[in-house]
């Protein structure tokens, strides 16, 4: 049992030093002696749990393909809106989220899309979220939710590397809540519309994977 143990704290200390390196140097430019430097591991110990740099970058992006907690508030375009806040505000703290959303964006751009990969998980997330706000009167009459699951996590791409450029995402959570507002009255119906919170709800927005107390909150999942 100590061994395993053992084990699986050097294989969650590699994947963090690997996503360090990712987000750091992306994907081409990171090199396994940087990422074993930053992990301190030998290169047996690295190779024990994983056979490549790909196999390391794949491992990155699945541990953000993980559930995500945000808060209920009865309303399913709510929980989509506050989803975006919670992974925007992430990006300060996370780094294996923000490795994560490097590797998919690099590796995409050179054909090497993963169709289970970070995004394709989101898009499915609020695809979710959105059909069951179609069904309970949310949504304009003409809104598709697959159209819009695209549209949001699509934007959402944009406006965060929008940001990374301009600001080093310090302003992404002002450009999100800016976005949110110029599209929700194309989304949902007049009578809704005064109930959402383009900037998240009050008791916002739980960090990406943070346990939730016992009856406070709703798991979206996969």
């Amino acid at each position: 049992m100590a061994t395993q143990q053992r084990a699986l704290r050097t294989r969650r200390r590699v994947i963090e030093a690997a996503a360090t390196v990712f987000d750091a140097h992306g994907y081409a430019s990171a090199s396994i002696t940087d990422i074993l430097r930053t992990a301190g591991v030998t290169k047996g110990a690295l190779y024990f749990h994983f056979d490549s740099k790909e196999a390391l970058a794949r491992s990155v992006v699945a541990e953000r393909r993980r559930s995500v907690i945000v808060t209920d508030t009865g309303l399913h375009t709510q929980t989509v809106i506050d989803f975006t806040h919670g992974v925007a505000r992430s990006f300060a703290t996370d780094t294996l989220l923000r490795a994560g959303v490097r590797l998919t964006v690099e590796r995409g751009m050179l054909g090497e899309a993963d169709p289970q990969g970070m995004y394709h998980w989101w898009t499915e997330l609020c695809r979710t979220h959105l059909a069951l706000a179609g069904e309970r009167g949310e949504l304009r009459p003409d809104a598709d939710p697959d159209d819009l699951a695209c549209m949001v996590v699509g934007s959402f791409i944009g406006v965060q590397l929008l940001s990374a450029v301009l600001s080093d995402r310090a302003d992404l959570v002002e450009r999100l809540t800016g976005w949110w507002q110029v599209v929700l009255p194309g989304m949902v119906g007049a009578p809704v519309l005064p109930r959402l919170r383009p900037d998240g709800s009050r008791d916002v927005i739980e960090q990406v994977n943070r346990p939730a107390r016992a009856g406070s909150r709703r798991e979206a999942t996969r």
